[in-house]
């Protein structure tokens, strides 16, 4: 269903991406620290993006260490067509983004057989030439 991931090659935010149906996906991000109002998603054609940016809350905090990131990413996913996006939710830290592939409906059409009266007029047909009497 997905064709390849692209964009962002350092690897952040790391997500794992899951089978959870027959004819569904779920992509999970692990964007710790992020709040809902932090994080947009987004359908661009056949991307499915996911941004994130966090606000700078650091107003009279001074850091001995700053280890957690609060850097802004981009995160793209090319999927097929046809894929629709069920839903979003952001739950201990993972963003979860379920994908879902509509199954094709399954068709029977009766063809009705019709009849043309006796059987099918036949064509006179000329002899060819070497046997034909002369």
């Amino acid at each position: 269903m997905l064709d390849r991931v692209q964009k962002n090659a350092e690897g952040y935010p790391p997500y794992n991406i899951e089978q959870i149906g027959e004819a569904r996906l779920r992509i999970t991000l692990a964007v710790a620290g992020f709040s809902m109002d932090d994080l947009q998603i987004t359908q661009e054609d056949n991307q499915l993006v996911i941004r994130g940016r966090q606000h700078d809350e650091t107003d009279g905090r001074i850091f001995i260490h700053r280890g957690i990131a609060a850097r802004q990413f981009q995160r793209a996913f090319v999927i097929a067509e046809g894929i629709e996006v069920e839903g979003a939710w952001l739950d201990n830290g993972l963003l979860h983004i379920d994908l879902k592939r509509p199954l094709p409906e399954v068709r029977v059409r009766s063809i009705p057989i019709a009849t043309r009266g006796a059987a099918a007029p036949m064509r006179a047909v000329m002899p060819s030439r070497a046997l034909r009497e002369e």
